[in-house]
């Protein structure tokens, strides 16, 4: 069910690329990318089950190794402009695709949110668990405060949390509204809030909505839709560390210094909306 102050992307399927061709492997390198996929799956969830064991330092290193090597498998290639100042933190991001979150993941081992559906995803579900995945109720309003108040005492303890302020994924060259919450708990537990703006390029070097998660695209869909792709780049840039304690200009600081980064437009008008929630 949508309610009226969940957020809505007007981005949907008019905003993806036409198929190109020339722009795609061939089905033989397809399948190899998907055999990888699924095998760095099942990989995954034993190494979930040895995280527990290993040491913080042996964790992060295991953690960035394996999301790295999940971009290799797909044929993706990844650019990081700068990086992340040791210590807890708050990490804001434009909101792409699911592939965003594995993005960040290289960038730095952090805490996503999500919602709480996530943890009930078969496979998924039990890894998001397990590197710390904090779950929130998007649907209920009235839990609200209570989310903020655990975001808070995560960030006091000194985790990373990644969150994506817009709470659905746009295509790319425009963004949404960075709502304030997520930056009230930052100012609450007195936590660094660090943006990162995040942005796909084809094998031209052009800025691509190909891997945007949009409208009423599955999962499924979209990981073959990655994994066909010649010479994708997803771009990271750490951008300068905000500071205050006005939650709405910090969200409006945080949404302007990443569209400047990327070169998008704050929004745009298309013929059909798109639905699609935040993971």
């Amino acid at each position: 069910m949508n309610h009226p102050w969940m957020p809505v992307s007007p981005c949907g399927d008019q905003c993806m690329p036409p198929r190109d061709r020339d722009g795609e492997v061939g089905l033989l390198h397809l399948a190899l990318r998907l055999s990888g996929v699924v095998a760095l799956l099942i990989g995954g969830c034993v190494l979930a089950l040895a995280l527990p064991v290993l040491g913080t330092v042996w964790r992060q290193q295991a953690l960035v190794a394996w999301f790295r090597t999940l971009l290799r498998a797909l044929g993706i290639r990844i650019v990081l402009d700068g990086g992340m100042p040791a210590g807890g933190a708050l990490v804001v991001c434009n909101h792409v695709s699911w592939l965003d979150i594995v993005a960040l993941q290289v960038l730095c081992p952090m805490r996503m949110l999500a919602k709480v559906e996530v943890g009930s995803w078969p496979l998924l579900g039990p890894l998001a668990g397990r590197v710390g995945t904090v779950y929130i109720d998007r649907e209920r309003l009235s839990a609200l405060p209570d989310s903020v108040r655990t975001i808070a005492d995560e960030l006091r303890a000194g985790a990373v949390i990644g969150a994506f302020p817009e709470g659905t994924t746009w295509c790319g060259r425009a963004i949404g509204t960075f709502r304030p919450a997520v930056f009230q708990a930052a100012v609450d537990a007195g936590a660094r809030m660090q943006p990162v703006a995040l942005r796909f390029r084809d094998r031209t070097g052009q800025v691509t909505t190909a891997a945007a998660f949009l409208g009423e695209t599955t999962l499924v869909s979209s990981v073959l839709t990655v994994a066909r792709t010649r010479g994708l780049v997803v771009e990271l840039v750490v951008l300068p560390e905000l500071r205050g304690s006005d939650r709405r200009e910090l969200a409006r600081r945080a949404q302007e210094s990443i569209a400047a980064a990327i070169g998008a437009a704050h929004g745009h008008r298309v013929e059909r909306p798109s639905h699609r929630l935040a993971a």
